[in-house]
C-alpha cells in the first residue's frame, strides 16, 4: 500500500477492511473518512442510524447510505452500508458479521466515528439523556473494540512474527476512535467522550500482542451543519489558521495512522485542530 495515493488497488480480495461507525450523512466526517480510506486501497463497512439523525436538528439525509456506498465503489471499494442502533448491547457482534459476511474477510481497521450528542449541562442533564450517550459513545465502543480484538488475526508482520526480514514490532491492525473536549454545557457527550479516550488507549496496550495500534483523534469544530453563525464566528476567530476544520483534514490524519506509515503512532490522543484552543 506504499504507492496507494497513485494507484489505489483494484476492486477485490487484496484490499484490507475498514469498519467505520457513524457514516450516516455525506457531509459528516465518517463518510469523510470513508472516502479517503477508499481512495488508499481500503474495502470499507460502514455503520449508520437513521433515527439518530431524524431527531436531530439537522434531520435524516434521504438515502444517504446508497449514495456514500456508490461514491466508495467509484473509487474501487467494495462497500457494507450497516444500520445498527449502537444503544443494544448486541449490535457489535452484529455488525461484524455482516461486514465479514458481505466483505469476505477479517476487519483491519476500526475507526470509531459514531456519537450521541445533546447538549444539556450539569444541572439539566436528565439520568436516561446520561445513560444513552454512555450506551453509544461509551459502552458501545469498548464493545465493538473488544470484538474487533476477539477477531483480529494479524497478518504476516505482525508483533511476533519471526519472518526472516521483517522488522520486529510491526502492526498491521488499527483502531482509530474520534473524541471531543468539549464538556461545559455539553456534559453527558463530554464525559462520555472522556470514557470513550481511556478505552481505546488502553487498547493500545492490552491489544499490542495481536499487532494492532490505537489512537484517539480529536478533530476541534468542524461544521456539519450543527453550528450557527455566532458560533461558528467565534470558533474561526479563535483557530490560528482562520478557518474551521474539515471532514477531509480529519480524513487525512486517520488514514495517515491506518496506513503503514502510522503504524509507529500507538497510544496517542492527537489533536488535529490547526491550532484552536481548547
Amino acid at each position: 500500500m506504499t504507492n496507494t495515493e497513485q494507484r489505489p488497488p483494484a476492486s477485490g480480495p487484496d484490499r484490507p477492511i475498514a469498519l467505520i461507525t457513524g457514516v450516516g450523512r455525506s457531509i459528516g466526517i465518517g463518510a469523510g473518512i470513508a472516502r479517503r480510506l477508499a481512495a488508499t486501497g481500503w474495502d470499507v463497512a460502514f455503520t449508520y442510524w437513521t433515527p439518530y439523525d431524524r431527531r436531530m436538528e439537522w434531520g435524516a439525509e434521504p438515502g444517504a447510505a446508497a449514495s456514500i456506498e456508490k461514491e466508495l465503489a467509484e473509487a474501487g471499494a467494495r462497500t457494507a452500508a450497516i444500520e445498527a442502533d449502537l444503544t443494544d448491547p448486541d449490535a457489535p457482534a452484529r455488525i461484524f458479521d455482516e461486514a465479514e459476511q458481505r466483505l469476505g474477510g477479517q476487519v483491519t481497521a476500526l475507526v470509531l466515528s459514531h456519537a450521541e450528542s445533546v447538549d444539556s449541562g450539569l444541572l439539566d442533564t436528565t439520568v436516561e439523556a446520561f445513560d444513552r450517550h454512555f450506551a453509544v459513545n461509551s459502552r458501545a465502543s469498548w464493545l465493538l473494540i473488544r470484538e474487533y480484538g476477539l477477531r483480529f488475526r494479524g497478518a504476516p508482520g505482525t508483533t511476533k512474527d519471526t519472518t526472516p526480514g521483517t522488522a520486529p514490532g510491526t502492526a498491521t491492525g488499527r483502531i482509530v476512535a474520534l473524541t471531543s473536549d468539549h464538556t461545559v454545557g455539553n456534559l453527558p457527550y463530554g464525559a462520555s467522550k472522556g470514557a470513550l479516550d481511556r478505552i481505546t488507549l488502553a487498547a493500545a496496550h492490552e491489544l499490542a500482542h495481536l499487532g494492532v495500534t490505537a489512537n484517539v483523534v480529536n478533530p476541534g469544530p468542524v461544521d456539519t451543519g450543527w453550528m450557527n453563525d455566532e458560533l461558528r464566528e467565534t470558533l474561526v476567530r479563535g483557530t490560528p489558521l482562520g478557518r474551521l476544520g474539515t471532514p477531509l483534514d480529519t480524513a487525512h490524519l486517520v488514514g495517515f495512522l491506518c496506513s503503514p506509515e502510522g503504524q509507529w503512532v500507538n497510544g496517542q490522543l492527537l489533536k488535529s485542530n490547526g491550532g484552536a484552543a481548547s
